[in-house]
């Protein structure tokens, strides 16, 4: 998107490395905007990068081979302008667009149940629309998750628990909402007084409600796995590296930017299921990601090139998936970030070259 004060919005040092890729394996990459994309013309502006200069400068660029859409706000890519852009580009024949849209967590869910391949990874799930949803997953299970259908980085999320008393035996609810470093907790006596509160919470924003997953954890802190899926320079998808990350101490999700932090797959998983059995499940992982990202790709519909997940662990070792991102954040593990700028411009090659990829277009790959 365009920014008048700053040339484009996004993730610049993502840009950025993503250009120098680009440059380092001989491919011209630069970001261009909405605006811009003037598809009826044959030039039109895009940014790039000066190295030297550390600055971007806009230049003229001809009718691109590639796009990958970077649009960083969703209420940005849900502007008519910008759905007429992208169905656009999607129509012409000149141009490949990869990643064309956010996912929607009620639509991936829904996707995910309707494989053998992928719903058994599948925490039981419901839309949050009234109290019902939530006393029926209670039914079954003593935690349920609170997620809004367009929620990032762990924002908005909450935890609803079920005790039951042990002498008069009646049931005590507990609210957790997750905050910047941690949580706050309410108790209520009824489950209309959790629901109040949750209605209070949620706004007018779409939330679904989730089968609580008791994970595995490390010196008491549960964790989850981060994986990165991606199309290599054969255009298959292929697991390029997998994170792991680490609740913080009062937080009730592992993202880093609620107080979680970064940690080693193997460290954690060896630690509570030993050697052998962190391989299995590290193995069983990246069979769920692989599965996962086919089975969104083609229900979407859409040309995918990548995908960031949330796989969950259990105490037995069975994986859950929790969700995934079409616009991954950089992933911090240095061997894994260089691999995944590496695989976006070979995907990009490959659509160049292969023999599905439309003729025409200059020899440009542009992140928007």
């Amino acid at each position: 998107m365009d920014d008048p004060e700053e040339l484009f919005r996004g993730n610049r040092s993502n840009f950025i490395d993503i250009i120098r890729t680009g440059s380092e394996l001989g491919v011209s990459v630069c970001v261009v905007t909405v605006k811009d994309l003037k598809l009826k013309q044959k030039k039109m502006i895009g940014y790039v990068y000066d190295p030297a200069a550390k600055k971007f400068s806009p230049q003229v660029i001809g009718l691109p081979h590639v796009l990958y859409n970077r649009i960083p706000l969703r209420q940005d890519e849900s502007s008519h302008d910008v759905q007429q852009t992208i169905a656009a580009c999607m129509k012409h024949p000149q141009i490949r667009l990869f990643n064309p849209y956010f996912f929607d967590k009620w639509s991936l869910f829904e996707w995910l149940n309707k494989a053998k391949t992928t719903s058994k990874y599948i925490p039981s799930t419901r839309k949050m629309t009234s109290s019902q949803e939530l006393e029926s997953l209670f039914k079954l299970h003593s935690a349920v998750y609170m997620k809004p259908v367009s929620g990032k980085a762990g924002k908005g999320i909450m935890k609803a628990e079920r005790h039951i008393g042990k002498l008069d035996r009646r049931p005590e609810y507990c609210l957790s909402v997750q905050e910047t470093k941690g949580s706050v907790v309410y108790k209520y006596a009824k489950l209309s007084q959790l629901w109040s509160r949750i209605k209070e919470e949620i706004g007018h924003e779409d939330y679904i409600a989730q089968q609580g997953i008791s994970l595995v954890r490390y010196k008491k802190r549960p964790f989850d796995l981060r994986v990165l899926v991606q199309k290599n320079y054969k255009g298959e998808w292929d697991v390029t590296g997998i994170g792991a990350r680490l609740a913080g101490k009062l937080s009730i999700t592992t993202h880093v930017p609620r107080g979680g932090s970064i940690d080693d797959p193997e460290r954690l998983l060896a630690s509570a299921f030993g050697a052998e059995g962190c391989k299995r499940i590290l193995m069983r992982a990246r069979k769920a990601a692989l599965a996962i990202a086919r089975q969104v790709e083609k229900k979407s519909g859409h040309m995918l090139g990548e995908m960031s997940m949330d796989l969950g662990v259990d105490v037995h070792g069975g994986i859950w998936f929790f969700e995934a991102n079409s616009k991954p954040m950089k992933f911090d593990e240095p061997h894994i970030r260089k691999k995944s700028l590496e695989r976006i411009v070979h995907y990009a090659l490959y659509l160049i070259r292969s023999k599905q990829a439309k003729p025409g277009g200059a020899n440009v790959v542009q992140t928007n």
